[in-house]
């Protein structure tokens, strides 16, 4: 049992909650019963600390302090079991793909992903501008479906040219001037913008064509969580059609 806040490994799991250690160390906390049922599920789990006389139902596990269960979770509510998780590698991209274009809004980003597992999404591809999909706040929208879909982060630019090649069917979303949603003849990757500019002006020059959602015009736009899992549900008739379209 660690019961000292200044424990060494306590002081750098708790780094965790900076990007910059994430990044560096290819790791990342999932505070929570369920959150640490799926990492568990998926074989991603490092280390898991349960809070000291808790039932133990999770395995190997190191007992700890409240007081450290908090250090490390950055939580307000503390947590009464969380893992230290490996970020899942990046796989070959085969599916439809959602792309998501300088989004800032964690809580959007982890409904988006949630969504995008329901719907039968293999792969999101994320700008490097994008809200870190390893940021405590998205792992927890995302319900643990995080750990259920190949993660890419990197240059959408370079990313769309790469899904033209294998012939995927770029789409975009303007409110304005989009086309009404039809199901689309092959895979395509469906561009989600931030929630301020929408998507940039560069990447709607590459999209074969551009979509709206049509709606009660006293509604000027949705909030790009809910947008995204519209426009994945009618695309893909609810999931059920496309679900080996690879």
């Amino acid at each position: 049992m660690i019961t000292s806040l200044q424990n060494e490994k306590i002081k750098e799991y708790t780094k965790l909650n900076n990007k910059k250690y994430r990044d560096l160390e290819g790791l990342f906390i999932a505070s929570g019963d369920h959150l640490v049922k799926e990492a568990s599920k998926a074989g991603l789990i490092k280390e898991i600390f349960l809070l000291e006389k808790e039932d133990n139902i999770y395995g190997e596990v190191t007992y700890v302090t409240k007081e450290i269960l908090k250090k490390i979770s950055g939580l307000e509510t503390n947590p009464k079991v969380l893992a230290i998780c490996y970020k899942k590698n990046k796989e070959e991209i085969t599916g439809n793909v959602i792309m998501i274009d300088d989004l800032a809004d964690p809580g959007n980003l982890g409904t988006i992903i949630r969504s995008a597992v329901a719907f039968n999404y293999q792969t999101i591809i994320i700008s490097n501008n994008t809200v870190d999909p390893y940021n405590n706040k998205v792992v927890r929208a995302s319900e643990g479906t995080i750990f259920n879909i190949n993660l890419i982060i990197t240059s959408l630019d370079e990313a769309i040219k790469d899904l033209k090649k294998s012939s995927y069917l770029i789409l975009g979303t303007d409110v304005k001037a989009g086309k009404k949603l039809n199901q689309p003849n092959r895979k395509h990757a469906l561009i989600i913008g931030s929630e301020n500019q929408g998507i940039r002006k560069n990447l709607l020059e590459l999209t074969d064509y551009n979509l709206k959602i049509k709606m009660n015009p006293k509604v000027e736009s949705l909030n790009a969580g809910v947008a995204a899992s519209i426009l994945m549900h009618e695309l893909n008739n609810g999931g059920d059609d496309n679900q080996n379209n690879n």
